[in-house]
């Protein structure tokens, strides 16, 4: 039965009862849209474990079902059977409220289209998630300024996502989905919409951020470049696990 109470979400808790579990570990994982005669199956029964600390890079073409994967991993879609616990946490039992803190507290996103909120400065870009979880303090405000000189962008720290070049947004979309330390980054495509020497400083930078901050990266790509940067690789065709290399898949992952 689905409890209306919160898996704990302290440091301390993670460290020693989750600190063996792997990060990501799925189960015949199915994803259908629609039904009847019109519907359509995007991932069928995927079956895999991502150790903790990994940089993954998710492989395809379009269509391929990684952009789904993602989905499903950051708890922003709900599968249509099979399971997915995320640091040991299954997220099918969880109500949509829970998942909303779990995408708050837990994880980061990096998109391919950025999605700053336009109204909102570079700073309150990079602030969303304390804002969000009302944890927005002095020191954390100094945090963010930090980042912000790391990135190259401290006299950004005021502009609006309209005066910022896309190279420029996406590291404020990066240095949001890494502010508050989360355990798990799920980055789609986050330098299909960069040029050549752009999309080599995003990767630069999350390269550096994973191996610092000690979080699990699974990056969906096209970008060959991209994917000889990661630790493991995992291959989609039609919605189907058909090559991986570090990673345990094709096998029902131990639940």
């Amino acid at each position: 039965m689905m409890t209306n109470t919160m898996p704990s979400m302290t440091a301390e808790t993670h460290s020693t009862d989750t600190a063996a579990l792997p990060m990501v570990a799925t189960a015949n994982l199915t994803k259908t849209y629609g039904s009847g005669p019109g519907a359509f199956t995007s991932l069928h029964e995927v079956s895999m474990t991502i150790p903790r600390g990994r940089f993954v890079a998710l492989l395809g073409r379009s269509g391929s079902g990684k952009s789904t994967l993602l989905n499903l991993l950051g708890a922003v879609d709900r599968p249509t059977s099979g399971s997915i616990r995320v640091a040991g946490t299954d997220l099918t039992q969880l109500s949509d409220a829970q998942l909303a803190l779990i995408r708050r507290r837990r994880l980061g996103f990096v998109f391919q289209s950025f999605h700053l909120l336009p109204d909102l400065t570079a700073f309150d870009n990079i602030a969303v998630p304390w804002v969000l979880d009302r944890t927005l303090t002095g020191e954390r405000r100094a945090e963010i300024h930090a980042l912000l000189d790391r990135l190259g962008l401290a006299d950004k720290a005021r502009r609006y996502p309209d005066e910022l070049s896309g190279g420029e947004q996406q590291r404020i979309a990066l240095a949001r989905a890494v502010i508050h330390r989360p355990e798990l980054i799920l980055a789609d495509e986050p330098t299909g919409n960069l040029d050549a020497q752009s999309g080599r400083i995003i990767l630069d930078l999350l390269v550096e951020l994973h191996r610092e901050y000690g979080a699990t990266v699974v990056m969906a790509t096209h970008s060959s470049e991209a994917a000889e940067r990661c630790d493991e690789r995992i291959l989609l065709a039609d919605g189907r696990i058909v090559d991986s290399g570090g990673t345990t898949c094709g096998e029902r992952a131990d639940l």
